[in-house]
């Protein structure tokens, strides 16, 4: 018998799938299609679950991003807010001049 070069699978008139090898003696053709259907579909996960990670992680890093802005935001607000209120003790207590303890500093 030679081999139908033509065709990848061998017709069912020829051999059943389950009796055909290919390359080699010893390689079933049924177990190698399982065995490469498998392989193929690991590797379409394993890319999947990457690209999963990769933008997960760039959503976590612009969510982490807006709360650092907003946390400067509110931290600049109440800054001012202080200074604001130190200003208005100074001017009620007549101490809105130059600071007496500047020149050590």
């Amino acid at each position: 018998i030679t081999y139908p070069v033509r065709t990848i699978l061998p017709p069912h008139a020829l051999c059943p799938l389950n009796d055909a090898r290919w390359g080699l003696c010893w390689m079933n053709f049924q177990i190698l299609i399982i065995t490469l259907s498998v392989a193929g579909a690991v590797l379409i996960l394993a890319i999947v679950i990457c690209m999963f990670c990769c933008c997960k992680s760039k959503r976590f890093d612009a969510k982490m991003a807006r709360q650092a802005n907003k946390l400067r935001t509110k931290q600049e607000e109440r800054r001012a807010e202080m200074k604001e209120r130190h200003d208005e003790i100074r001017k009620k207590y007549g101490l809105s001049g130059q600071n007496p303890y500047s020149k050590f500093a």
